[in-house]
């Protein structure tokens, strides 16, 4: 039986709760702090107890709480500031889609003069007066 002795006496060494710090999630610091904050004294003692915490920690958790929520009431409102780097490339980005659909309609325009050109050269030589100085057509 741990906890006696051979002489059914407590025995007085407390065994160790945990090897390390404990981390408590944002979601859970809430929780703690939400329900600290409606409790009396005696209340907010029995939390900490039952939650294994020191005052300390939680007076530290709503310093962090309250600076938090300065930082988001202080931030300016409506999208941040783009970075004058992201700005150029979103720039260039935009020159390059634009050159590239110039580059198409100009290859679309080359290629139907190409045709062009190739029906009137064939126009030309069928309509070409033969030997009899007759037109072929």
């Amino acid at each position: 039986m741990a906890g006696t002795n051979d002489h059914g006496t407590p025995d007085p060494q407390v065994e160790a709760r945990s090897t390390g710090p404990r981390w408590y999630t944002a979601e859970c610091k809430a929780r703690i702090l939400a329900e600290y904050e409606t409790l009396d004294e005696r209340g907010k003692g029995a939390l900490l107890r039952r939650e294994g915490l020191y005052s300390s920690l939680s007076t530290a958790w709503r310093q962090q709480r309250d600076e938090g929520a300065q930082r988001a009431l202080a931030a300016p409102a409506g999208r941040p500031k783009a970075d004058l780097r992201d700005r150029e490339i979103a720039k260039l980005k935009a020159g390059k889609a634009r050159l590239q659909a110039d580059l198409a309609k100009a290859r679309t325009v080359i290629e139907v003069q190409g045709k062009l050109s190739a029906l009137l050269d064939q126009f030309a030589t069928d309509s070409a007066p033969n030997q009899d100085g007759e037109n072929t057509k």
